[in-house]
């Protein structure tokens, strides 16, 4: 008859069960991933604003060349989703957060509707075509911002980002209102002659997408652990989106005739991979308002800098745009800044502390 192994389980001393369950939070609060402080998030949303900047000055040139909005729209959409099939293809990882993000749909731990992100940023692009040109980027500007920041402080409220409900509070509402008024200090020296200002429906309403662009996308990550499948469902969406778009605006007035051949022009669409990608990291970290103001800061900062370095001739950087840009990095410090919590002290039982019993009020 053999004899068992096994040890006897001492009996636990009383308390031991409480210590094996904090052990444990301790445990597990040190197992997960630590996330970036509040300030090296925000300098990498301004960042991510200024690849905007970019990418917007070379579709702006695409489109140009090609006299052709819809076209340079699908050529920078395109591009990207090509770059993300071919990492699809390559990295496993990125397959199996495609796969969760499906079965994130598909138990209903993620909504169908959340992957619908890419549309907004596809309306985004075709408003720049449509009302650009008649108000200008300045005027356009001062919508997409309003729409941005009237959409983050909305959707945080509602909750739609990932990172849950963020309640107003003064520094938000403050930040809010400092980016829209450094905005419009900043282009106000670029605003003249009398325009359509009803047209500035478009691009407000492309800035509300933008913002819940942002919040989806973010949502589409958390479900899948993974800033690809985001980034991969935001640009497939969007180019159907716009080779439908594409394909309409050609049937009225054909095709463009010739393709520039400088290889930047088509850059668009891997800067668009960075940022997409970004965003949806860091929306979860930062919220969705705070997203959209280090954006606009960041895209001020960048076309500055651009200014500074190679200035347009016959438009000197003027003191406007420099306070302008000021004082919307000033609204990122102020919209990101969180009240303090009030700190409540347990009351002590005169009765216990004066009786030398281990009460509540001794140590």
């Amino acid at each position: 008859m053999s004899r068992s192994t096994e040890r006897p389980v001492p009996p636990e001393t009383p308390g031991a069960a409480d210590q094996h369950e904090r052990d444990a939070e301790h445990h597990h609060a040190h197992a997960e991933p630590s996330r970036p402080p509040m300030w090296a998030a925000i300098a990498l949303v301004v960042v991510s604003g200024a690849l905007i900047a970019v990418q917007s000055r070379i579709n702006g040139e695409l489109s140009r060349r090609l006299d052709d909005f819809s076209v340079a729209a699908v050529v920078s959409f395109g591009s990207g989703l090509a770059i993300l099939l071919v990492g699809l293809a390559l990295w496993p990882e990125g397959r199996r957060g495609v796969g969760r993000m499906r079965d994130a749909v598909r138990t209903g731990r993620l909504a169908w509707w959340m992957l619908l992100g890419g549309a907004a940023g596809a309306w985004f692009v075709a408003t720049q075509g449509i009302a650009v040109g008649v108000l200008g980027v300045a005027l356009f500007t001062v919508g997409i911002v309003a729409g941005q920041t009237l959409g983050g402080v909305v959707f945080d409220a509602l909750g739609l980002g990932p990172g849950g409900r963020r309640p107003l509070s003064a520094n938000r509402v403050a930040g809010a209102v400092l980016a829209l008024a450094a905005v419009v200090w900043a282009l106000s020296a670029q605003v003249a002659g009398e325009v359509p200002l009803w047209l500035l429906v478009l691009p407000f309403t492309a800035g509300i997408g933008a913002a819940w662009q942002q919040a989806m996308n973010g949502r589409v990550r958390t479900a899948s652990s993974s800033a690809f499948a985001a980034t991969l469902t935001n640009f497939a969406l969007g180019t159907s989106v716009l080779v439908a778009v594409m394909l309409v605006h050609a049937a009225s007035v054909g095709w463009p005739t010739e393709f520039p051949s400088e290889p930047w022009l088509y850059a668009g669409g891997a800067i668009g991979c960075v940022f997409i990608a970004a965003q949806a990291v860091l929306v979860r970290r930062v919220g969705v308002l705070v997203l959209s103001l280090g954006l606009v800061a960041g895209q001020l900062s960048a076309a500055l800098a651009i200014d500074l370095l190679l200035p347009t001739p016959g438009r000197p950087v003027g003191f406007a745009t420099i306070a302008g840009t000021v004082l919307a990095l000033v609204a990122v410090v102020f919209a990101s800044l969180r009240p303090r919590a009030a700190r409540h002290v347990a009351p002590v039982d005169p009765l216990a502390a004066d009786s030398g019993a281990d009460g509540p009020g001794r140590p």
